[in-house]
This record gives C-alpha cells, structure tokens and sequence, in this order.
C-alpha cells in the first residue's frame, strides 16, 4: 500500500496587513522578472508575500537566526487551493504538484479585506495555467 505523506512547504504565514507595492523595500523588487507585475504585497510583523501576475514570492525571515529564506513559487505548481473564512481571519490553503502544502494565514480582517482576500485567491487559481 502506498501513501503520499503531505507536509506543509513552510510554517504558515500570518499576514496582518497589505503593502503598498510603492512601500516594499528594494531587496523585494530584486526579485522581480521583468516584465512580472505586482498584484498585492502584505506583510507579519517580519515576513513579506508578494503575489504576482506569475508567481507567490515568500519572504520568510527568523529573528533568532538573522536569517532569510524566500521561496518563489510559480501558480503553475498549484494542483488545488481552498480558502477558509473565519470571523476576523482567513486562510488560504495550496497544495502543489510535489505534494507539499501551504497555508498563509491573513488575521485581522474587516469586510472589505474578506473581500480582498477572495480576489487575491481567484487571481492566484485563475493565473496557475502558467
């Protein structure tokens, strides 16, 4: 019997608030593939997600370590995507081709961020043709 062990890519993310894509620091841009657009950006209190016309850029830093790992992740690795609403939160889930899991977490959210959240999630599942 054969079973596929799925574990999440990361820890989760706890986005708490968007970014104006004019207020990102220069090392986020660096990243950037000419041409790609920005769609949304939001922030953790020391994490970054930038969401592109093309690819989920993570910025994800340890304090304890000074360290920083950035997972770029092209939508055309996605195989399916959920996403869950709770009161004041909300999550979107992603499960990719190598099996792997993702889950970014936005807290603090009014109804307009629901909102936001739900159009970033149909851009994400919309653009993972490649």
């Amino acid at each position: 019997m054969a079973y596929i062990k799925y574990k999440e890519l990361t820890k989760y993310f706890n986005f708490n608030q968007s970014i104006s894509i004019d207020g990102l620091p220069t090392y986020v841009t660096d990243y950037l593939e000419p041409n790609e657009l920005i769609y949304k950006a939001y922030k953790t209190s020391r994490d970054k997600g930038i969401f592109t016309n093309k690819r989920m850029i993570l910025f994800d830093v340890n304090p304890f370590t000074h360290s920083k790992k950035i997972h770029i992740i092209p939508y055309e690795s996605i195989s399916s995507g959920a996403i869950l609403f709770n009161m004041t939160s909300g999550s979107i889930l992603l499960s990719f081709d190598s099996g792997y899991q993702l889950k970014l977490n936005f807290i603090h959210l009014k109804a307009t961020d629901k909102t936001e959240l739900r159009k970033l999630f149909s851009y994400i599942m919309n653009n993972k043709k490649g």
